[in-house]
């Protein structure tokens, strides 16, 4: 099992965000998680990074304890959040050589061309970063992913700043990584982008999970 979590909960002083959730992620899947804002799905996403520890109960990924073995962990595990994490100053390939190099990896300059082009940026390789659009940023981040390869790849609203073609790239990748055994977990509002990769869905509501099917996905009816 690639990711797994025994009654996780997560408490912000005396307000409870995450109540008791347990469930198991295989290998090679894309969950999509949905929710209201506020619902937590954020904190679920930093403790499943390591980043938080829960309150009360374990999560396991790659079969190993997520608080014990989180070192271990982070070598097999690569977030896209938000925030870009780029240094300004540094050009995009320069961003890449960067992670690459903290991670430990040594990947040739033909293969970080090859991964800009992929994502579309191919021409702004050489522009600090700091130059670099909302959209451009998150294209360097699913770039980084590729590089990495990782056997869990975590994204809190993946499609954010992305337009039409970026979204159907990012699809693309994530089809190409699932495949090649990646679990991929992504937090989203972008239900009708998401059901052409989920393969499996919940709602996070009131602190607690609930399965979703897919066909709701690309239904019309709200579904939170």
């Amino acid at each position: 099992m690639s990711i797994k979590a025994d009654n996780l909960s997560k408490n912000y002083l005396h307000f409870r965000v995450l109540v008791k959730l347990s469930f198991e992620i295989r290998e090679g899947t894309c969950f999509a998680l949905f929710g209201p804002n506020g619902a937590g799905k954020t904190t679920l996403l930093r403790i499943l990074a390591t980043l938080l520890r829960p309150t009360e109960g374990s999560f396991e990924l790659l079969g190993m304890d997520g608080v014990r073995d989180k070192a271990k962990i982070r070598e097999s595990l690569f977030l896209i959040s938000h925030g870009s994490y780029l240094y300004d100053d540094l050009t995009a390939i320069e961003n890449l050589h960067f992670t690459l190099s903290v991670r430990g990896a040594d990947i040739s300059p033909q293969k970080i061309k090859s991964s800009l082009d992929r994502v579309g940026i191919g021409a702004f390789g050489n522009l600090k970063s700091r130059y670099l659009s909302a959209g451009m940023k998150k294209r360097l981040s699913i770039a980084k992913a590729l590089l990495i390869n990782p056997k869990i790849l975590l994204m809190d609203e993946g499609y954010a700043s992305l337009d039409e073609k970026g979204v159907g790239m990012l699809n693309g990748c994530i089809r190409e990584m699932t495949r090649n055994g990646t679990t991929v977990f992504m937090t989203t509002h972008e239900r009708y982008r998401a059901a052409e990769v989920a393969d499996r869905a919940s709602i996070l509501i009131n602190g607690a999970l609930q399965d979703l099917p897919l066909e709701k996905l690309a239904g019309t009816d709200a579904i939170f």
